[in-house]
């Protein structure tokens, strides 16, 4: 791995922004004193005449996204996910999600691999809470293609999207020829016989390492990638787990919201199988390494392969 190409989404969003910024002039970015760590500091440079700094403010960061999207104009509302979804929730729900406007919320810094910033700062409920608006769009891309290529689609989109990036590097998975990303349509990585691991974000690379290292076990894994978390592609789901009979969740996530209740929902209703999640296990994070912290967690490849042997035995 240390030969494959690795880059935070967070990174990709800054410049997914200027390269949209390049060709549309009917979208603005705003952020929360955070330009520097988002990556929105990128399209300030380059676009500084539609770029809004709301100061340590989120909930009025909301608030003017909302403002300016009455206008007709596309805003982009850029902070980490724990003051995104977390701090500014009523402005979300009521001034985005309420009347359906045009938002596109780019929170970055989600999950465990936030690290060193400790449990204040590694929201891991931001799924969760996103999900349960009426209406809202939810996006976990994977690395940098599927990131730049979430934020293209989000500016296409009628209505509020909450896009989750990360702080950590991420190896770029999605770079063949053929990809193709979909607001609601999940993507199969790897075919599988035995078990299907339905994962996203970070934990898609996890899932395909420890699909390689089942193999070798004899256990074959299938792996989707669910990139859209809402609406979720419960077609691609269902098929699979009608083959597999079996079907493990991975999320750098609470367990109790996010994607692995999202996937059981969805199974229970049309084709009820066995369901194991993989994900953070209703406690709070800590302060530490990244890289630590999702082997402390059970969130790396060692220990999803761990995870999934246990449950196919």
């Amino acid at each position: 791995m240390a030969d494959v190409k690795k880059i935070a989404t967070r990174q990709s969003y800054g410049e997914a922004l200027v390269e949209l910024g390049a060709e549309h002039d009917d979208f603005v970015v705003l952020d929360a004193d955070l330009a520097a760590a988002t990556q929105t500091g990128k399209f300030k440079a380059a676009y500084p005449d539609r770029f809004f700094d709301a100061g340590i403010a989120e909930s009025n960061l909301m608030g003017l996204a909302a403002g300016i999207a009455t206008t007709g104009r596309v805003a982009f509302a850029s902070t980490f996910a724990m003051f995104a979804a977390g701090r500014a929730f009523e402005q979300v729900r009521n001034s985005v999600g309420y009347p359906h406007l045009n938002v596109k919320i780019g929170a970055t810094h989600a999950g465990i691999s936030v690290g060193e910033d400790g449990a204040t700062h590694q929201c891991c409920e931001d799924i969760a809470l996103m999900r349960a608006i009426p209406g809202m769009t939810v996006i976990v891309p994977s690395d940098d293609v599927e990131a730049k290529a979430a934020v293209r689609a989000a500016y296409e989109f009628d209505g509020p999207v909450y896009m989750r990036f990360g702080r950590l590097a991420v190896p770029v998975i999605n770079d063949s020829d053929g990809y193709e990303f979909k607001i609601g349509r999940g993507i199969k990585l790897r075919e599988g016989k035995d078990v299907t691991i339905v994962a996203c974000g970070l934990m898609v690379q996890a899932a395909l390492e420890a699909a390689e290292t089942l193999a070798a076990q004899g256990i074959d894994a299938e792996v989707i990638n669910i990139h859209t978390i809402k609406p979720l592609d419960e077609d691609i789901i269902v098929e699979s787990a009608k083959k597999t009979g079996r079907v493990v969740t991975c999320e750098e996530h609470s367990v109790i919201g996010g994607l692995g209740d999202a996937v059981c929902a969805a199974l229970a209703e049309k084709h009820p199988v066995p369901v194991k999640k993989v994900g953070v296990n209703d406690v709070f994070g800590e302060s530490g390494p990244a890289v630590d912290l999702l082997h402390k967690y059970g969130l790396d490849a060692e220990s999803v392969a761990a995870a999934v042997k246990e449950f196919v035995a």
